[in-house]
């Protein structure tokens, strides 16, 4: 978006009927120049016009609140990055558990109660998160999406995301793709009765994470 620049808009000059030794009609009056535009009513439709054809409200359940990277304002959402069809184990997991699809598959960084980091896949299904650990062949963790009572962000451009789980303890997580996962579990839970995942934005409360 281009910054508005205050323009001065001069009145035109009048015509000089006076004679050359002074004397005639006096000065003609100029009309009144048009009132320059409204400077906040043109900003309110760049502004409507921008927000149009970037990524919905009910896209970004947390639009407006938490700083972005501009790379991430116009990422389009694919789901599986990780061809999850293709792994013969994590389809045995997902057919063992009854769970019919899946919304989304990454790969993530999981922060442990010891302080340390672990590489591990982030699997989001129409039931449940699944975290896994493919180097060694392992489910780690798997929660219901009813378990979970809400998501929690800072309110800086960073890829920290907290998934509070009160029945058991929370989980840490970084992604670049965290917008997509707090859309993907705000969606997949409108679908279930009289229950929704609350999105909290709050760098104390992230800092508080029980993991």
């Amino acid at each position: 978006m281009k910054p508005l620049r205050r323009v001065q808009i001069q009145a035109p000059l009048a015509p000089n009927n006076n004679n050359s030794n002074g004397a005639g009609d006096s000065e003609a009056t100029a009309p009144p120049p048009p009132p320059p535009p409204d400077a906040s009513a043109s900003f309110s439709r760049v502004l409507r016009r921008q927000t149009a054809t970037s990524v919905t409200e009910d896209q970004e359940p947390f639009m407006g609140v938490k700083v972005r990277r501009r790379t991430s304002l116009h990422r389009e959402y694919k789901g599986d990055y990780l061809n999850v069809p293709s792994n013969p184990y994590v389809m045995k997991i997902l057919e063992k558990q009854g769970d019919r699809q899946v919304l989304f598959a990454d790969n993530i960084l999981k922060f442990t109660g010891s302080g340390k980091i672990k590489r591990r896949m982030l699997l989001i299904t129409d039931l449940a998160i699944y975290i896994l650990d493919l180097d060694a062949s392992l489910l780690k963790r798997r929660v219901v999406l009813t378990a979970i009572e809400n998501l929690c962000l800072s309110e800086l451009s960073d890829n920290f995301l907290a998934i509070i789980i009160p029945s058991e303890y929370d989980c840490l997580l970084a992604s670049t793709r965290k917008t997509e996962i707090v859309t993907v579990l705000v969606e997949a839970t409108k679908n279930k009765s009289d229950y929704g995942i609350e999105v909290v934005f709050s760098n104390r409360k992230l800092l508080a994470t029980r993991i």
